[in-house]
């Protein structure tokens, strides 16, 4: 008997097990060249965010230092968590997410991390830059994403949200008061 929920496949004449072949979402919408390259160019950089998110996250000296110490680590866990997401979007539209380190590298929108200590100051700047670098790569594919899948495109708007928050609770430790006069 077969239900919607399994088909169970007689025995091979060999007297061998019967197997069974649950029905699930491989028969559902598969993304384009283009949605998966757009999702694709949001991977490398949420993953490449994570990384230097990492980089500076040791590296980090100066005023306030525990506070922007922890500042990252939020948004670390959040770039990580977000690349998860958008990789297993990838995969259940029957596409392959690529996160490898030599495509990374070679593909992120993000300009490379210094190495060593970086002053506080400096830290926010340079990671208000990469959290809006990516925000840019996402609001860049977007229409393309919303046009052939609505779905993909609310996870880049969740996405999108979170990290701009990030930029602007970043960059305000760098701000002066804009006094009204």
């Amino acid at each position: 008997m077969t239900s919607t929920i399994e088909r169970t496949v007689e025995a091979p004449a060999d007297g061998g097990a019967k197997t069974t072949r649950r029905q699930n979402a491989e028969k559902g919408f598969t993304a384009s060249k283009q949605l998966t390259d757009d999702l694709q160019k949001v991977l490398v950089d949420l993953i490449e965010l994570h990384l230097q998110g990492k980089q500076a996250h040791w590296n980090v000296v100066g005023k306030n230092f525990r506070d922007l110490h922890l500042q990252l680590d939020e948004i670390i866990d959040a770039a990580r968590e977000f690349s998860d997401v958008v990789a297993e979007r990838l995969r259940a539209l029957h596409a392959s997410p690529d996160g490898r380190s030599d495509t990374v590298a070679a593909t992120t929108t993000l300009p490379e991390y210094p190495n060593g200590e970086v002053d506080t100051a400096e830290t926010v700047d340079l990671i208000t830059q990469r959290l809006e670098a990516t925000v840019g790569t996402m609001r860049e594919v977007h229409d393309e994403v919303d046009e052939e899948d609505p779905t993909s495109a609310d996870i880049l708007h969740a996405i999108i949200d979170k990290l701009e928050q990030f930029a602007w609770m970043v960059s305000a430790e760098n701000r002066t008061p804009n006094r009204a006069k």
